[in-house]
């Protein structure tokens, strides 16, 4: 179970964790700032990179802190409570980590001890994975010229790619899905903010475009085969699981925020004479609602944590243990449909305690439901919702409507170029 708030019990590092704590407060002391004049992360990012955070996941062998997962969401949370912005910079970066980390343990592979290393080293991965498009096809591709590689293509929703040294991208070599590792000054590799959501407005979530950039072998760190349909249950319910850190963060940061705001104050208007906010039943409802939003919030994150916990120790030491991956998911997706309803509740319910001046802009108060609203958008909850009542009154996985459509298209579209199609394994 996550620690509340912010205890270092348990830690196996207690030392990193008291410093992180102090770089939190920091980020926290600049958001409300950042938010007003979006002014991006940069400086951020750099206290966490001096601090090793970026590494949390990163084994000591490879000059990480080699953290449970567990420990590394406790931390998330607190993360997201300072400026929920910086959590969803580095999610590509944590979840890059994981994918390596998993295949340096089942194969012993030497190219991802490698990518370990870098970012043991300091490195930050960004990702370029989605694309505006009248499909879910990639077209962004990688290609053979003159005997070299070339990745073409133009993405959006690039998170965090501002603030990387590298960018993951997802391309098509042919029939063949591939993840390449790109350097962000590579020629050709354009980084454009032109993210203009109303909340999560300092994540760099813009657009990247590629063109005719160089690619080595050695940057292709994956590839789905044309017959291989690429799903990865445990970094579903992982990324899905980052976002509602930064959710249950959200749920704290209000709940502080709205202490802060409540303790000083005394009231003059629509009461005889003067009184105390912070002694006033009503008032006090509210706050206690919202402590227990928070709480639950982090509570359901520290349940599918665990789980996934789980999952990673036996996908690192070479079983994929599929079923527990599963597992991880359901809990991510049943999680997903309680927590955002909570937090949004929450980023409303606080201005109940202050009336028009928790308004005031100086404040920016309305940055925690703008930034939940966006973060809650990002996944479709009302999909995942009817997903679970299938698979409960079915038996059908989530995601496997979306899987045989996938193949079913791919099957037309070799038909249509006269080629017998690969057997597919459904």
């Amino acid at each position: 179970m996550i620690a509340y708030p912010e205890s270092d019990a348990g830690l196996t590092d207690p030392e990193s964790g008291n410093r992180f704590q102090e770089v939190f407060r920091r980020i926290e002391d600049g958001a409300v700032e950042r938010e007003r004049n979006r002014t991006l992360a940069f400086e951020p990012i750099e206290w966490l990179r001096e601090a090793g955070f970026l590494k949390l996941r990163v084994p000591r062998e490879q000059g990480g802190a080699g953290l449970s997962i567990p420990e590394t969401f406790a931390f998330l949370i607190s993360l997201a409570a300072a400026d929920s912005n910086v959590p969803q910079i580095v999610r590509a970066h944590f979840a890059f980590v994981e994918e390596e980390r998993q295949r340096a343990g089942r194969s012993d592979d030497a190219a991802a001890t490698r990518w370990l290393e870098r970012i043991g080293d300091g490195a930050l991965f960004g990702a370029a994975m989605a694309e505006l498009s009248a499909s879910t096809s990639t077209e962004t591709t990688l290609t053979r010229v003159d005997g070299a590689w070339r990745l073409n293509g133009r993405k959006y929703y690039s998170t965090g790619s501002l603030y990387a040294d590298w960018i993951a991208v997802i391309a098509m070599d042919g029939e063949d899905r591939v993840r390449v590792a790109v350097p962000v000054n590579a020629p050709g590799v354009s980084r454009i903010d032109d993210w203009d959501g109303f909340g999560q407005r300092l994540t760099g979530s813009g657009t990247t475009v590629f063109e005719n950039v160089p690619v080595e072998e050695w940057q292709i760190y994956h590839r789905n085969t044309g017959d291989d349909f690429p799903i990865n249950r445990f970094l579903l319910a992982y990324y899905q699981t980052f976002h509602l850190a930064t959710l249950a963060g959200i749920a704290r940061a209000v709940l502080r925020d709205t202490i802060a705001f409540v303790q000083p104050r005394s009231r003059t208007f629509g009461v005889p004479g003067k009184t105390s906010p912070r002694t006033d039943p009503l008032v006090q409802g509210v706050v206690g609602r919202l402590s227990s939003l928070a709480f639950a919030a982090e509570a359901l994150v520290g349940r599918v944590a665990d789980t996934l916990g789980q999952a990673a120790l036996f996908r690192e030491n070479g079983d994929e243990n599929e079923e527990l991956s599963f597992q991880a998911e359901l809990e991510a997706y049943h999680a997903q449909q309680v927590i955002l309803p909570l937090v949004l509740e929450a980023a409303t319910s606080l201005f109940e305690v202050g009336g028009a001046s928790a308004t005031s802009e100086k404040l920016k108060l309305d940055r925690h439901w703008r930034n939940a609203r966006v973060l809650a958008s990002h996944n479709p909850a009302a999909q995942r919702e009817r997903e679970l009542g299938d698979w409960r009154l079915n038996g059908v996985r989530p995601g496997e409507v979306w899987r045989q459509a996938i193949l079913q298209e791919r099957e037309d579209r070799i038909h249509a170029l006269n080629v017998t199609p690969l057997s597919q394994n459904t």
